[in-house]
């Protein structure tokens, strides 16, 4: 965990504080050494690592952007690419890669006694390595000049309400508004903030922990569990996940506000989702949108009939469930995806131009039923500790083994469904996340109330890292 909920209730209002009592250049100064207290706070053997990757695309983006020569500037975007991946494969990979080939080497008859190395994964690497890759890039397509400064590129590397779980920022977004004299938020800015963060918290403490042990419980023995508790479970993970990582972002957004600093949506409430489609430009946005323009882009993306698009996406999606984990679990995830993709293109549903108009349960229900539950299939193999237990786990579903689900898996359940399908109804209709704001007073009351009283319930039980810290 970087900071726990009190560490952080402190450390906030401090950044605030100070942030805005010094000039331009001292916030910057001040916010760089506030990310990197943020994230050393966890284990400080690891802002090396951070430090290195920023130095390393810093210097890599400078000589492309200065180089003539084409050749020259492509050699130093694969060096930097390579340090990077590199980076992410050695802390992230090596065990899986190493245990996959022992394993087949087995399988044929070939003794193999690879080296075990003890590695620890750095927090958010996964993070801040994709965002520093498309900085490079991105000065390599000449979209964005380098950074001149290095200050501001290591700030735009190390932001604190972003770093451990994003949103991924690209740099033509997030670096302009580090590097221009901010103002003082406005109050109607600064109460959105408030709201987000509260929001954020709420999701988190109130949904996503309140989740967990149902979670965990179905997930430990699948095969002692009847077919509907393990269908209240695999549910229950379905909110618990959502809440944890929407409620991040929601914290970081609603933070990163109080600094007059804007962060990119990363969710659209995605379990409103008509297809699947939707879902993926919904679910993880700066994710998916990263996957689109870095790799299913340059691969051809449609541009090259239909055989290579669907070769695409599950090539994409592949390697989008690999970028959540070192496990074949998160493989299978990313290549069920992958299917259901190809398989929306094939029936011809199809539409490039995504969601239009509101959600209406009576026009929209039957189709986003089906899409949470294709999601909901493949989140079993996301969050099973192997492919056997996540086959167990489906095979009961499907078995219909008898009994009901405990009663207090469901009383907790169906109000958290209810809270996460009420709160994205109306950020979807209003096109608007912090729509609670523009609610007549009695009706905001009642709404921090519940936020209020929702994290004093629920948060005296032991404290659940946000699932996307291991990523």
């Amino acid at each position: 965990m970087v900071f726990n909920s009190l560490e952080f209730a402190i450390f906030l209002p401090v950044v605030f504080v100070v942030h805005w009592l010094l000039p331009h250049r001292g916030r910057l100064v001040f916010l760089l050494a506030a990310s990197y207290l943020f994230y050393g706070w966890w284990d400080p053997r690891f802002l090396s690592l951070l430090a290195f990757s920023t130095l390393v695309d810093y210097f890599a983006a400078r000589a492309i952007d200065t180089s003539p020569i084409e050749r020259r500037r492509k050699q130093i975007l694969l060096v930097s690419i390579v340090v990077q991946l590199g980076i992410l494969g050695f802390f992230k990979y090596w065990g899986f890669f190493v245990e996959s080939a022992t394993a087949l080497l087995t399988s044929i008859g070939v003794e193999a006694n690879p080296p075990l190395l003890n590695i620890i994964l750095p927090v958010g690497i996964s993070f801040y390595t994709f965002q520093t890759m498309s900085y490079t890039i991105d000065v390599y397509r000449r979209r964005i000049p380098a950074s001149r400064s290095l200050l501001t590129f290591a700030l735009f590397v190390s932001y604190f309400p972003q770093l451990v779980a994003g949103p991924i920022e690209r740099a033509g977004r997030l670096l302009p508004q580090i590097e221009a004299h901010r103002q003082f938020p406005s109050g109607e800015r600064i109460a959105s903030g408030l709201v987000l963060i509260g929001l954020g918290l709420f999701k988190k403490v109130a949904i996503a922990d309140v989740m967990a042990p149902i979670v965990d419980a179905a997930f430990a023995d699948p095969s002692s569990q009847s077919s509907l508790a393990l269908v209240v479970g695999v549910f229950a993970f379905a909110l618990q996940i959502y809440g944890d990582f929407s409620g991040y972002t929601d914290i970081g957004r609603g933070t990163s506000r109080l600094l007059d600093i804007e962060l990119m949506r990363n969710f659209e409430q995605p379990y409103l989702s008509r297809n699947i489609t939707e879902f993926w430009r919904t679910w993880h946005i700066s994710l998916s949108s990263w996957l689109h323009d870095y790799l299913y882009v340059p691969l051809g993306g449609n541009r090259k009939g239909p055989r290579r698009t669907y070769l695409n996406l599950m090539i994409v999606m592949l390697l989008g469930g690999l970028w959540h984990g070192a496990a074949w679990t998160f493989v299978i995830w990313g290549a069920l995806h992958g299917l259901f993709l190809i398989v929306h293109r094939v029936t011809g549903h199809y539409s490039p131009r995504g969601y239009q108009g509101e959600f209406s349960l009576r026009r929209d229900g039957l189709r986003t039923l089906l899409t949470f539950n294709l999601v909901c299939v493949a989140w079993v193999f996301f969050r099973a500790p192997s492919v056997a237990s996540a086959w167990d786990y489906l095979t009961g579903i499907f078995a219909l083994q008898p009994g009901l689900p405990p009663i207090s898996w469901v009383l907790l359940f169906v109000p958290a469904a209810l809270l996460v399908f009420l709160i994205d109804l109306a950020q979807r209709n209003s096109d608007d996340h912090d729509v609670i704001l523009t609610w007549k007073p009695a009706y905001q009351g009642l709404v921090y109330a519940t936020f209020f009283l929702g994290v004093l319930i629920f948060s005296g039980g032991p404290m659940i890292p946000f699932i996307y810290f291991q990523f």
